[in-house]
């Protein structure tokens, strides 16, 4: 019973994290992607990329998460446990929106060396 109730509120949170820092990215990366390449068609194709990518691998990690959870006794298990899967997720974006920025920025140095 209570594997279920974490499964439905890491379940709730985590699918709005993902969507809604999803869109966000690619709509504002729009137009960092346009300051850095200069070419409209590049920038929309690795928008595009990076949002299937960033959604793949949030699915990914969320399958796995609910895979690995061992069986929950308590409410306060619950709340622990589903804070802590939540919390991991949300650094792993963190982390990876700042290799994104780290990788198009060192892109853009090599294009204006050319």
């Amino acid at each position: 019973m209570f594997n279920i109730l974490s499964y439905i509120i890491f379940l709730g949170i985590t699918s709005y994290i993902t969507i809604h820092v999803g869109k966000r990215c690619y709509c504002e990366g729009k137009a960092y992607l346009k300051y850095l390449l200069h070419d409209e068609s590049l920038c929309l194709t690795i928008n595009r990329i990076l949002l299937g990518s960033y959604y793949l691998l949030n699915l990914g990690y969320i399958a796995i998460s609910l895979a690995s959870w061992e069986k929950i006794s308590s409410l306060e298990e619950v709340v622990t446990i589903t804070a802590v899967r939540t919390g991991n997720i949300i650094l792993i974006l963190c982390v990876l929106h700042y290799l994104n920025l780290l990788a198009l920025y060192f892109l853009r140095k090599k294009i204006t060396l050319k």
